[in-house]
């Protein structure tokens, strides 16, 4: 081992931020420093009558040992752990209640801290100033103070033996408190880490996390793809008439602008709701429903599909989940009718007390597309939706035709 190597752990910064985890929980001992000396006065005061005494000790001892069992105590060990120690604990899981065993594991951890971190401090107040006298002789600085002294089998006078033990009390203190803490570094995950509840909660919340993302992911391809179908058909339809009909040209184009703020509007949405977790106000545009339902119909038939609506109910008093989810299958459903179908599109949306039914019918112009008994990525995730909210949905084809038929249970809103 070269001396470079010897001296490296005197000098890092991880030691230095370790030496600094450890005198915090000396910090956090001086309340008990304090307790256990004022006791001590107490009990070899006799005036004082003992049961008081022992009563008050009890006490203490109940104040003393509830914040080593606390959750949030726990949390902020865990913070210090991360931000000293370098150690990547994971945050205690939102809205989990610690266990007993996890409550043993944080308050054997933050006692321990405790008590090595006054150790430490003891030892900077006491050897400190000792090692940094012994040293300062050598330079006939405050020689004042040692003369006269025995420090064991040295004396005042032995100033070439004393500048020695100061170098090595100052070199056995830095190791030491690299040494510590390079050892909590390695207690930490066993004393803080999570239980198997917190990592089954862990789990499951970056579940729902995912879920959330991949149903952003389905609703931002809905309502893009439903765009830039519409968007491309109205350019293609105004290209066809370019010289013979301005006044198509000009109402494509309006069209093409209202479907793309459309769209823009949406992917605000999305985007807002990514930003949520970020700690700054999201903007969020309000999502579409069946109230929507005639504009959708209408952009559709400006892009020259031609639709057949028929609709029976109020969407009002249709829950917002179920408003939301009819509206994504209509729009899925108008959007494949434009890629691939071919003829009229028959649409029938029956609004039933306690249940939303629609179908939407339409031509198959390419029967030989891949995997027709599926209807797309944006049907599987619909699909999938459709199930969670207990309902069921019919997607493939029907002869020479591709069917949509959906049903969707609710309670109804007043």
């Amino acid at each position: 081992m070269t001396l470079r190597a010897a001296l490296t752990p005197l000098v890092a910064g991880t030691t230095w931020r370790r030496g600094v985890f450890l005198l915090l929980g000396g910090v956090l001992a001086l309340p008990y420093g304090v307790l256990v000396v004022t006791f001590a006065q107490l009990f070899a005061d006799s005036a004082i009558p003992r049961p008081l005494v022992y009563a008050l000790l009890v006490i203490a001892v109940l104040i003393g040992v509830v914040p080593l069992l606390l959750d949030g105590s726990r949390a902020l060990e865990i913070a210090a752990v991360r931000a000293l120690l370098g150690v990547d604990l994971p945050e205690p899981a939102v809205g989990h209640t610690a266990d007993r065993e996890t409550r043993l594991r944080s308050a054997l951890w933050i006692a321990t801290h405790l008590i090595v971190g006054a150790l430490v401090m003891v030892a900077l107040f006491a050897a400190l100033p000792m090692a940094l006298a012994f040293i300062a002789q050598q330079f006939g600085v405050g020689n004042e103070l040692l003369s006269g002294e025995q420090f064991g089998p040295l004396d005042g006078r032995d100033s070439g033996w004393l500048t020695l033990s100061g170098v090595a009390l100052l070199v056995g203190l830095g190791y030491a408190v690299a040494g510590l803490g390079a050892l909590a570094s390695l207690m930490a995950p066993v004393l803080l880490g999570p239980a198997q509840a917190e990592r089954i909660a862990a789990l499951e919340a970056q579940g729902v996390r995912l879920a959330e993302r991949n149903r952003l992911a389905r609703e931002l391809h809905d309502s893009i793809g439903h765009a830039l179908t519409v968007a491309t058909l109205q350019a293609g339809a105004a290209r066809e008439v370019l010289d013979t009909d301005p006044e198509f040209v000009r109402r494509a184009l309006t069209a093409i602008e209202e479907t793309g703020r459309t769209a823009m509007d949406e992917l605000d949405h999305v985007l807002g709701l990514l930003r949520e977790g970020g700690g700054g106000r999201p903007v969020v545009a309000p999502q579409r429903t069946l109230a929507d339902l005639d504009r959708l119909v209408t952009d559709a038939r400006a892009a020259g599909l031609a639709v057949h609506a028929h609709r029976v109910g109020d969407p009002a008093r249709v829950p917002a989940a179920v408003s939301r989810e009819g509206y994504r299958i209509v729009q899925e459903g108008l959007t494949n009718a434009a890629r691939y179908g071919e003829g009229p599109v028959t649409l029938r949306l029956d609004l039933h007390p306690g249940a939303l039914e629609l179908e939407l019918v339409n031509g198959v112009r390419r029967p030989g597309r891949a995997n027709p008994g599926r209807g797309g990525r944006g049907l599987d995730g619909i699909r999938e939706r459709v199930l969670l909210l207990g309902g069921g949905i019919t997607v493939g084809p029907d002869g020479d035709r591709w069917l949509i038929r959906a049903r969707l249970p609710y309670e109804e809103t007043r």
